[in-house]
């Protein structure tokens, strides 16, 4: 069996598959690799969302358990990631319905990155998350 362009040339696939798509050549098109690569890019924008949730968590727990560092660098940092993740949710509205679970997943990886950060034990950061997604997006929101 020969190997297919999707195997030995995936930019040269995703070329030949848009051509494809446009010329309503539907019935040359690899369907099956394209709904596959299609359900990725979701689960892509599902990760990324996570992984910018752990981010702004990490430095929201900075922020709060290392009052002697807060600055404007933190300050940018957390507005910063405010806007990016709010941007994210803008560009990607169906993702709020995976908040909770983005929350969750997202805070547990904070605590791990908090403390690689700190140097402060994992134990010292509450087991979940301890605010809301609108405290965690409002730009007047710094724990104490």
């Amino acid at each position: 069996m020969s190997e297919s362009l999707y195997d030995t040339d995936f930019y040269g696939w995703t070329k030949q598959q848009a051509e494809l798509l446009r010329a309503g050549k539907l019935a040359y098109s690899d369907i099956g690799n394209i709904a596959e690569e299609i359900e990725d890019m979701g689960k892509n924008l599902k990760r990324e969302l996570e992984s910018r949730l752990k981010i702004l968590f990490i430095h929201l727990l900075e922020w709060q358990y290392q009052p002697a560092y807060r600055g404007n660098s933190w300050r940018y940092s957390i507005e910063e990631q405010r806007a990016e993740l709010a941007d994210h949710i803008n560009d990607n509205p169906s993702l709020e319905s995976k908040l909770p679970e983005a929350m969750q997943r997202g805070y547990k990886y904070a605590v791990n990155g908090a403390a690689k950060e700190t140097g402060l034990s994992k134990t010292t950061f509450p087991d979940t998350c301890p605010w809301s997604f609108e405290q965690t997006m409002d730009n007047e929101f710094f724990p104490e």
